[in-house]
């Protein structure tokens, strides 16, 4: 018995002692993968030429008989170079630059703006030696555009500033010639107040735009009560609405909710309901209305005054544009609440609009996007269906609910 339980043990033996050898020779047969040979780096030269075509900047090489050696795509999108020729003025440069040997700069910009092309090009051609050039140019178009807006703000401000210096002081001067009359010296002093207030305003309207421009950092955002927007910006507005004999029409609270700051959503909606104001008739009303349209929480301000004629309705944002300037003067207006308006609902990421008939009225609307939960996502109406408050209107123009304010 124990002699056959040893063989049994030793014929097991012999067989996992097979099996392991099998098992290691296989794994030795098994060829060992090569190692990948790294991938050769390309010349110099090459990474040059893709640095030369690659980069932002029109780049091209002229002989000395101006001649372009090369050029990238660049340069033929700026004009430097055109049916394989050197624009006029870069070969002209190049030739002042190898006869002097120092670098010169040459506006490239188009003689006949067209199309997408850039509306300025400045060059710089510097001397390569061996008789060769390279002129280098880029798309000034931007910084020259920013340039004319800044002109124009610094002319159209110092235009604004000095109406109401100027008439004050003409008003002083006739308060001290009338300085025995005291219903002239009242009067006059009116005004002086008036002109005070006015110019006190323009400071602070250029101010807040300023600070909406990037002079400032915007505030955080928060989750805003859009029922208490409207209802500061008419309190703000009332004792303009009752000098002026205007009904301020207003819908019933909605509950909506917004994202943003509260300071600049009533500034930017007391602007537009003081602009409806002023543009509207004695004895007649402004309406003020707030609804959901999808994603969207829109305020709309409707007046029934002179309307704005369709080549003024893109314009009316721009700083300082007036559709009727009298009676902008005539009400105090400083040409920068629609601007500060425009400004303030893209700082938001929304936008307004205008719908606008001549001799009907107008409706600008403050389209914000609506606070969602998070976790959560808005329902879209579908088309044509009702808003969360009322039908889509396709003109954006308010539906009247009587609950007067004023």
């Amino acid at each position: 018995m124990d002699a056959l339980l040893c063989v049994a043990i030793a014929a097991g033996a012999l067989v996992l002692g097979i099996m392991l050898g099998l098992r290691w020779g296989h794994r030795r047969e098994e060829p060992i993968p090569a190692q990948a040979a790294p991938a050769p780096e390309p010349p110099v030269a090459d990474l040059l030429e893709r640095v030369f075509r690659s980069t932002d900047e029109g780049l091209a090489v002229l002989d000395s008989g101006g001649d372009v050696v090369l050029h990238n795509p660049r340069a033929a999108e700026l004009g430097v170079v055109r049916g394989g020729l050197p624009d006029a003025r870069a070969a002209t440069a190049s030739q002042r630059v190898l006869s002097a040997g120092m670098t010169v700069d040459v506006d490239l910009s188009p003689l006949d703006h067209r199309g997408r092309q850039p509306a300025a090009v400045l060059a710089h051609v510097r001397p390569l030696g061996d008789g060769y050039s390279m002129v280098e140019a880029a798309d000034t178009s931007e910084a020259v555009r920013l340039e004319a807006t800044r002109r124009d703000f610094v002319a159209n401000v110092s235009h604004e500033l000095k109406t109401p210096v100027g008439a004050m002081g003409l008003l002083a001067e006739a308060v001290l010639d009338a300085a025995d009359d005291p219903t002239e010296v009242r009067r006059f002093s009116t005004k002086i107040l008036n002109e005070a207030n006015r110019l006190g305003n323009l400071v602070t309207e250029l101010i807040a735009l300023s600070r909406l421009t990037g002079a400032e950092r915007l505030p955080e955002l928060q989750v805003v009560d859009v029922d208490e927007v409207v209802q500061e910006a008419l309190a703000r507005s009332r004792l303009s609405a009752e000098s002026a004999g205007i009904e301020i029409i207003v819908d019933r609270p909605t509950g909506l909710e917004v994202d943003g700051d509260l300071t600049l959503l009533v500034t930017a909606l007391s602007n537009l309901v003081e602009n409806a104001i002023a543009y509207s008739p004695a004895d007649s009303a402004v309406s003020v209305s707030r609804r959901r349209c999808g994603r969207w929480v829109e305020i709309a301000v409707t007046d029934r005054g002179i309307g704005i004629a369709p080549e003024h309705q893109k314009r009316v944002f721009e700083r300082f544009f007036r559709v009727d300037p009298a009676r902008s003067r005539a009400t105090g207006g400083t040409g920068l609440g629609l601007a500060i308006v425009k400004h303030v609902l893209a700082n938001h990421g929304g936008e307004v609009r205008l719908w606008s008939s001549p001799g009907t009225g107008s409706t600008f609307t403050m389209r914000l996007p609506a606070h969602v939960e998070p976790g959560t996502e808005p329902a879209l109406p579908a088309q044509g269906a009702l808003s969360d408050h009322g039908p889509v209107d396709p003109t954006n123009r308010p539906v009247d609910v009587p609950d007067r304010v004023g």
